[in-house]
This record gives C-alpha cells, sequence and structure tokens, in this order.
C-alpha cells in the first residue's frame, strides 16, 4: 500500500495560521519543504515514527544514522521492521521501508554507523536534526557538535530532539547560539537508580540486585582488564549470564537478556504510544520551522500520559553557568618538559585529574582520544602534545563523559 502525501501537506500550506508572518508565501514555503535536507539520528522505536512522520509531511530528502542492528524485542513497537529483519541494520530497513511504502519522489539515505564517525562537513549538508535517541551520551555529543558549527563556522543547524521515558516524553526546539542547548536541560534529567554495595554483595532480592551485581562486582574478577561495552552483543551475553548464576543461587527469578541490557543502560520500557505522540510533535515543530506555515513553540513541550493526556508547551532559559553555552573553562598549565608527553598520556592524565570514566575529549568539533573506541584514533595516540598542537600557546578540549553532569571545558596552556 502506497500514499500520496501531496494532498495533505499541500492544503495545510495553502491556508497558513492567524499567527503567520505577514510576508508568508505558498510556492516559496513548499519550495523549502521539498528541497529541506534533513538528519534522523536512531531509528529505533521513537525514529520509526519519525522517518514515517517526516516522509508523510512532505519533506523530499532525509538521511538517517543508527549503529543499531534489529532485535525480536524491537518488533512490538519499531513497527518498519518484521521478523525476517532481525540481525539487520535498522537504518538501511527503516529507510528501505519508507521508499517502498510512500509514493513520490523521496530521497532517504541510511548511515550504518555511531554519529561520532562523521565530520563537520557531513554535518554541514543538513538544514536540520531531528534525534530519537535514548542515549543521553549521544545526545550531549551531537549538541555539542552543532553548536561549535554554529560558533566556529557560523552555520546554524537547528535541531528537534524527542525524548521519551515510559508514559512521559518531551520536545525541544534547540537553535544553536540563541536558545537553550541540551546541556541547559541536564539539571532536569533524573539521576541512575543505584543500589547499596551491601546489598548487592550479600543479600540480592530483586533481578536488579544480580545484575547490577554482575555489571559491578562479578565483571572485573571473571574478565579482568577488560571494560564492560554493552555495544557489544557477545559482552552483553556473558554478563547475562554472570546475573543468572548469581539469581539462580538466591532463588531469584525475572533474569532476561533485555533486562540486563535495561539496567545497565537504564533503559525504562518503552509505549509505542508515546513514541507517537511525542514524534508527531517533532515533525510538527520541522513543518513549521521550515515553511513558516505557523510559528514554531517557544522551545520545549512535555508529554505526560500516566493519568490521561497532558501536553504542556514551555520556554526554557539558557543556563548563564552552562558549560557548552556559557563557556565556563577548566585549566591544566603544561610546562616545556610536560609538553613532551603523547596525547594518550595527556588523555589519561584528564581522565585522572577529574575523575572520567570512558571520556570523549574533542578539540573544537573534532574527536581527538575516545577511551571507549580508542583503536580509532589511535593514529594521533603516539604523536607528543608539542608536535600535535606545533607552537600553539593554548587549545580548548570539551569533554564528554558519564561520570559529569555537563560537558567539561578544559583549557590547556603551555607555560
Amino acid at each position: 500500500m502506497t500514499r500520496n502525501v501531496s494532498i495533505s501537506y499541500e492544503s495545510i500550506l495553502q491556508n497558513p495560521g492567524p499567527f503567520t508572518d505577514s510576508e508568508y508565501e505558498y510556492k516559496s514555503a513548499k519550495e523549502v519543504l521539498e528541497t529541506s535536507h534533513i538528519l534522523v539520528i536512531g531509528a529505533g522505536g521513537l525514529g520509526c515514527e519519525i522517518l514515517k512522520d517526516l516522509a508523510l509531511s512532505g519533506i523530499k530528502r532525509i538521511s538517517v544514522i543508527d549503529m543499531d542492528t534489529i532485535e525480536l524485542t524491537n518488533l512490538n513497537r519499531q513497527f518498519l521492521f518484521k521478523e525476517e529483519n532481525v540481525g539487520k541494520s535498522k537504518s538501511i530497513i527503516a529507510s528501505k521501508v519508507i521508499k517502498d511504502r510512500i509514493k513520490g519522489n523521496l530521497e532517504i539515505l541510511p548511515y550504518f554507523n555511531k554519529i561520532q564517525a562523521f565530520n563537520d562537513e557531513f554535518y554541514m549538508q543538513f538544514d536540520m536534526i531531528v534525534c530519537g535517541l535514548d542515549s543521553i551520551e549521544a545526545r550531549r555529543w551531537i549538541n555539542n557538535k552543532i553548536l561549535h558549527l554554529a560558533i566556529d563556522k557560523d552555520i546554524i543547524i537547528p535541531i528537534i530532539d524527542g525524548g521519551t521515558e515510559g508514559f512521559q516524553g518531551s520536545v525541544k526546539l534547540i537553535i544553536p547560539t540563541y536558545s537553550a542547548c541540551f546541556e541547559c536541560y541536564m539539571p532536569l534529567i533524573p539521576e541512575k537508580i543505584t543500589y547499596p554495595l551491601c546489598t548487592l554483595a550479600s543479600t540480592p532480592r530483586l533481578p536488579e540486585h544480580c545484575i547490577e551485581w554482575a555489571h559491578q562486582l562479578e565483571w572485573n574478577r571473571v574478565y579482568p582488564g577488560i571494560k564492560f561495552d554493552y555495544d557489544d552483543m557477545n559482552q552483553v551475553e556473558k554478563m547475562y549470564e554472570l546475573a543468572k548464576i548469581r539469581a539462580i543461587e538466591f532463588g531469584i527469578e525475572g533474569i532476561t537478556k533485555t533486562k540486563t541490557l535495561g539496567v545497565i543502560k537504564n533503559i525504562i520500557p518503552a509505549i509505542a504510544s508515546t513514541n507517537s505522540i511525542i514524534s508527531g510533535q517533532c515533525c510538527n515543530e520541522v513543518f513549521k520551522f521550515l515553511t513558516g506555515c505557523n510559528p514554531n513553540m517557544k522551545d520545549s513541550l512535555f508529554y505526560n500520559g500516566e493519568n490521561g493526556v497532558l501536553c504542556e508547551p514551555d520556554q526554557y532559559l539558557k543556563l548563564p553557568n552552562c558549560p557548552v553555552c556559557s563557556k565556563k573553562i577548566e585549566r591544566i598549565n603544561l610546562s616545556i618538559e610536560d609538553s613532551d608527553i603523547t596525547i594518550e598520556q595527556l588523555a589519561i592524565k584528564i581522565k585522572e585529574i577529574y575523575t572520567l570514566d570512558n571520556p570523549v575529549i574533542m578539540i573544537g568539533n573534532e574527536e581527538l582520544y575516545n577511551f571507549k573506541f580508542i583503536s580509532e584514533t589511535n593514529k594521533t595516540n603516539s604523536l607528543t602534545v608539542r608536535e600535535y598542537f606545533s607552537n600553539s600557546e593554548k587549545v580548548s578540549l570539551n569533554i564528554v563523559d558519564k561520570n559529569i553532569e555537563n560537558v567539561l571545558n578544559v583549557e590547556v596552556i603551555f607555560s
């Protein structure tokens, strides 16, 4: 079944709202809508909805990035996938299904990779970015990347950030340098649930206790020197086996691979209707921003579906001490002798000074050192600081890590 979407969106453009700008023109609005290039990050539960809604809204050029493959547990809500697609790339399959189902001159390009794999030039080709991510770290990374494109290259790429959590969700319109960035919202994000180590070690009562025991205590004993990577399904399998052994020992039921990954990544079960509502609002804001047929919301909307349907728009001001927007800077002084250390040694020094876990260290918009993907940044690891930065007197670094609430801005001064 295919659908011709032109009738739907053209009628909206031909009948703009009462608060539309006086200079609004139907033809130019339609042209902008059909020529704009939109990047969708994430092709999971929310991402599937976003891709469908954008394509049905008249967008003709879409790219989508997702590093994940399809799992059987995805099929109850990620409606673009079938059982025969299990194990295949989410972005590739989602793109093919959208292209096959929706009639029209639609160009949709999939990228089966992580967002950190792309350079400035890649991101500069897009007119807007829509995020359907379940990772706070990834959302902070793209926020930092796009903000620096605005600051360093004067290229403004608006971000629509969608997020869902059970029966709750949010939509944020982020215009770099003009509105609150994603980092400004970090104080609103609740901390991960933690469990006392004494309970994990001696008296587990819940499946979560067994999983956290395996994660925090048993993993390092059984696999010394191997940092757990929840994107590696082989390691997730091993973690699941450790947790299952613990659960059997104490007569606890309910340990599954999905639950194991959910506890470790702090994933809250997704609800299809929440994804649908948040996606609709995300794409509504994209449509309004590109065409000007109606004003956009102030900058954020919060949805709560636990007791009915409550959608509350709000304006969230920029934080005066936001480390991304306000540029609060930490400083490290390196002597002439210190500048002979390698980039890898500098990264380790920064990690130790600020008690970080697996930080991503960036210079401007480029990744300098990534502790999680060390092999992919090893071309600079062996260079000395003096060689890499040549005759610079100082250099500014941006650091993202799960152990810090905000992006850390560090200025390394050579003295």
